[in-house]
């Protein structure tokens, strides 16, 4: 991973300068007002940082899809009152992102002061990354802070652009994840274990490929495995699964043994002919032995026991996706138990955990180990074309 600018690499006292902050509002809303604040309990760290070293600091954020046309239902003028319950400081709403309202709004904020600019997304130079729109924006800041991991795989004129156009620096939340990210797969103690769970195998194959190359053991999961399974000549009964992929998993598997990486999927699993809590027709059974019109739904106890040994053994896991049915019990089981086991090797020091996605932070949440995972990033996307290898846009632009 290339080094990045931080806030440490700015001067102690900022008395005066403007500060353009890219975060993630994008909050999900209910009743007009935020059910969940965990994106502005982020980047609160920054903002006050910035705010308590004398900058006044102008925040841009997106708020919904509007796609470059102004929505009186997405004006980010509707999450004030919640950034300003959690920052416990009160915001100037600015109902631009550019121009003399901006300019006019900069000169009456005082040292410390923060506002908030109007929707990114309103304008369709903010998606096109139009170098005009990032210039016009850049125009009422000293510099520039993105601290929005979750929407840097974008290469927008408010993650990408305005870092051409002002001296770019990571914000606290921004560089917590970039740390930790590289201490994962970018530069890991190994060795490392990959969990990959999920639905579908089509949308992690490049995050599947990516991973063979990276780590030393890949454990796959959910309705995934089950594409692997049926590659090795598994009759998978009614389970969910892409048949249509077999040759893509036996090409993926036979590049993780040429990389020496070890792939792991059950050899028993928790079976039923329903989809349903704690269903009659529910037993545990090697993986040969699965019925005609049974559904693999989790992995059985022995599996997970393995696989907990195997983590045993590493000093790094990075996890994406479930390995069953987690939100139906007791199809939770294989889940809940390797997250639990993570979570102690990480309290005692002997594994670096970092998971992400969003059935994965409500998986480990379920599981009560939030905390004690060493990183947990709450990214979608972003996180995902991490895994994947690829370079993103948003964070590329901080290089120092």
């Amino acid at each position: 991973m290339s080094t990045f600018r931080t806030l440490d690499d700015l001067t102690d006292d900022l008395t005066g300068q403007v500060a353009l902050v890219r975060v993630d509002l994008n909050l999900p809303m209910k009743e007009g007002s935020a059910s969940d604040v965990t994106r502005v309990e982020a980047v609160k760290p920054t903002i006050l940082e910035l705010a308590g070293r004398g900058a006044k600091v102008l925040l841009l954020a997106h708020f919904g899809r509007p796609k470059g046309q102004r929505s009186s239902t997405l004006s980010t003028s509707y999450v004030v009152g919640d950034v300003e319950k959690v920052l416990d400081r009160e915001i100037m709403f600015i109902p631009e992102v550019m121009g003399p309202v901006v300019e006019q709004s900069v000169g009456i904020l005082r040292a410390g002061d923060i506002g908030l600019l109007e929707n990114t997304r309103f304008w369709p130079g903010e998606a096109a990354n139009d170098p005009n729109f990032a210039q016009g924006m850049a125009a009422a800041g000293d510099f520039f802070v993105n601290d929005a991991f979750s929407v840097s795989h974008r290469a927008h004129a408010s993650t990408e652009g305005i870092a051409h156009h002002l001296p770019a620096y990571a914000g606290r939340s921004m560089e917590a994840e970039l740390k930790a990210l590289d201490a994962a797969l970018g530069n890991p103690e190994t060795p490392v274990a990959a969990i990959v769970g999920g639905a579908k195998v089509s949308t992690k194959l490049a995050v599947l490929e990516h991973l063979v190359t990276r780590v030393q053991h890949l454990i796959i999961g959910g309705g995934m495995a089950n594409t692997f399974l049926a590659a090795r000549g598994v009759d998978v009964g009614k389970s969910l699964c892409e048949h249509d992929l077999a040759d893509t998993a036996s090409r993926i598997m036979d590049e993780a043994d040429h990389a020496g990486c070890t792939v792991h999927l059950p050899y028993d699993v928790v079976v039923a002919e329903e989809f349903a809590p704690n269903p009659a027709s529910m037993r545990t059974c090697n993986v040969h032995e699965v019925g005609e019109n049974e559904m693999i739904l989790d992995l059985g106890p022995q599996a997970t026991e393995a696989l907990a040994d195997v983590l045993k053994t590493c000093r790094t896991v990075v996890w994406n996706g479930p390995l069953g049915a987690f939100e139906t019990e007791p199809f939770d089981a294989a889940t809940m138990t390797l997250a639990r086991t993570a979570a102690a090797l990480t309290k005692e020091g002997s594994l670096i955990s970092v998971a992400g996605g969003g059935d994965t932070v409500a998986a480990l949440a379920q599981a009560g180990v939030v905390e004690d995972f060493s990183y947990i990033s709450t990214a979608g996307g972003a996180f995902l074309e991490w895994m994947e290898g690829k370079q993103l846009p948003g964070v590329a632009a901080l290089s120092a």
